[in-house]
């Protein structure tokens, strides 16, 4: 058993991610497991860019309201409590309203080489905002 007492709080990516987002790192993915598992705070308006996952996703929001939008225009408006999972392959992105701040756990199981994320372009503005004026 390892007790591990301070994860320290990083500022996400801007490569990654739109306006100001901080992540903790859990868990990393290190063989023979291959879990990663981060708590992301997510300010208003903030987001991830667009991305997928070899092996899927699972985000549990913590607190405050999100959003999650797939590529096909699905949308769903998450508050504290509620869990969205992501199949393995399919594009997406996540962040919080522009109104309210925004924390999930992010759980994926990674493929061996890393995490099995890819990482794409930025959701625009007008993507997101009809995301907010439709979910």
């Amino acid at each position: 058993m390892e007790h591990i007492t301070s994860t320290p709080t990083l500022k996400a990516p801007a490569e990654r991610f739109t306006g100001d987002v901080h992540l903790t790192v859990i868990e990393a993915p290190t063989e023979p497991a291959r879990l990663a598992a981060a708590l992301v705070r997510f300010t208003p308006g903030a987001r991830t860019h667009w991305h997928s996952h070899a092996n899927g996703q699972v985000l549990h929001v913590t607190d405050g309201v999100g959003l999650v939008v797939t590529r096909d225009g699905d949308i769903a408006r998450v508050g504290a409590g509620g869990t969205v999972t992501c199949p393995a392959g399919e594009e997406h992105w996540h962040g919080a309203t522009d109104t309210t701040f925004m924390a999930h756990l992010a759980l994926v199981v990674g493929d061996g080489a890393g995490d099995g994320t890819t990482w794409l372009e930025p959701v625009t503005d007008e993507q997101y905002r009809t995301a907010l004026a439709t979910g």
